[in-house]
């Protein structure tokens, strides 16, 4: 592994990682959207060693990693203890939110399991953003909470401008809409240390070309 450490945090191959992490995690797995599109789950992870790294290490300003990570009931056992592991984009992600934080004036309250779902979580589409620490689900702004039109709409106007590029779910009860949460979602894509080989440089035949930005799930 490469020397560089971006943050506190080790950082670990994934498929370096004793098996039972590897199954619940499938670094550098290839899933497919509702598109049939292929895309290569993120192989170079943080890990976590506790509860009190997570609350202590910030990521962006205003955002500590314990924010990313909360787990509810559905993720898999092995990873609501520790060590735990979450891909490196979760930085890029947490910058996002420390912009519209800004903007915003106040708080901005992450869900549990709103930030980064493992493989092995049970709900969301296989290739969901939220499997590469991409994606995030907001239910309350300062003492607001998005779950009315107006709320998720002036949020969404207020992403939209201040995010350029970033994806917003729309309100409403069909599916790929939402009524009680702000779903913020980067694209699909995953870093790579410096001085490290990607799994698309080992295998150029590989999923190089299907690891697209801007996948919305």
């Amino acid at each position: 592994m490469s020397s560089i450490e971006l943050l506190p945090l080790k950082v670990v191959d994934g498929l370096e990682l004793p098996s039972e992490y590897r199954q619940a995690l499938r670094p550098g797995e290839i899933v497919v959207d509702d598109y049939g599109r292929r895309h290569r789950l993120p192989r170079f992870l943080y890990e976590i060693d506790s509860w009190q790294a997570a609350l202590e290490t910030e990521l962006a300003p205003n955002f500590r990693l314990h924010e990313f990570i909360s787990t509810d009931v559905r993720e898999t056992r092995i990873l609501r203890g520790f060590p735990r592991y979450v891909p490196l984009a979760v930085t890029h992600l947490a910058a996002h939110l420390s912009v519209l934080r800004q903007h915003a004036g106040t708080y901005v309250h992450i869900a549990a399991n709103g930030g980064y779902r493992s493989a092995s979580h049970l709900t969301g589409p296989p290739a969901t953003p939220h499997r590469w620490g991409t994606a995030v689900n907001i239910y309350r702004i300062g003492d607001e909470y998005l779950d009315t039109p107006d709320a998720v709409r002036r949020y969404t106007s207020l992403v939209n401008r201040v995010l350029p590029g970033v994806w917003v779910r729309p309100y409403g009860g069909e599916a790929g809409k939402t009524v009680d949460h702000l779903h913020i979602d980067l694209g699909i894509y995953v870093l790579t240390p410096r001085g490290e080989e990607s799994l698309e440089d080992a295998d150029p035949g590989g999923a190089a070309e299907d690891e697209s930005t801007g996948e919305k799930n």
